[in-house]
């Protein structure tokens, strides 16, 4: 694992941070053209009802209105999370040189984890791809976003089970009633 790949990851990252604080699932993608930075994206479909809405499709599309052109021919995209069948699609689609992601996504990975959409050598077009690139913080980003929601989704169950008990008594909480013993 290069410097250099190391480093645009940790800008995909910086752009995951983006999507968590919206309340999305954190994932980043950084385009890159040589070492400059073309455009950022990071993931957005609840906030913008767009199934579509994906982190490398963000990036995508601003890169393609960057340069005026939707190929993107020389250029790499980085993202946090291995992308998805329609997100591989898009990128064969913009001609993307390289991609190179952080965390294997199990459900729905399309660079080899469920298919491998860029290995078909039907294709005219030829991606490579790198894989596991600061696997480890990339997955730490998803994995506490998720146990976070989690947390707050027990929470939640836990204060409307108290205002039914609460309800169902009379106004008292369970810590109110005096304990019945014999």
């Amino acid at each position: 694992m290069s410097e250099r790949d190391q480093r645009f990851m940790r800008l995909a990252l910086a752009a995951a941070e983006q999507a968590r604080a919206v309340g999305e699932v954190p994932v980043g993608a950084v385009l890159v053209r040589g070492d400059e930075v073309i455009a950022t994206g990071f993931n957005h479909p609840i906030g913008a009802h767009d199934p579509s809405a994906h982190a490398e499709m963000a990036a995508l599309r601003a890169a393609a209105r960057t340069v005026g052109n939707y190929r993107l021919p020389g250029c790499e995209l980085y993202v946090t999370l291995e992308p998805c069948l329609m997100c591989s699609g898009a990128i064969m689609h913009a001609r993307i040189a390289r991609v190179v992601y952080g965390a294997h996504d199990p459900k729905t990975g399309a660079c080899g984890s469920v298919v491998d959409a860029f290995a078909n050598t039907q294709l005219n077009h030829h991606t490579s791809v790198v894989g596991g690139v600061l696997d480890t913080e990339c997955g730490d980003a998803l994995r506490s976003f998720f146990a976070e929601r989690r947390r707050a989704s027990r929470e939640a169950r836990r204060a409307a089970a108290g205002e039914i008990l609460s309800t169902s008594s009379g106004g008292e909480s369970e810590t109110d009633t005096p304990s019945r013993t014999t």
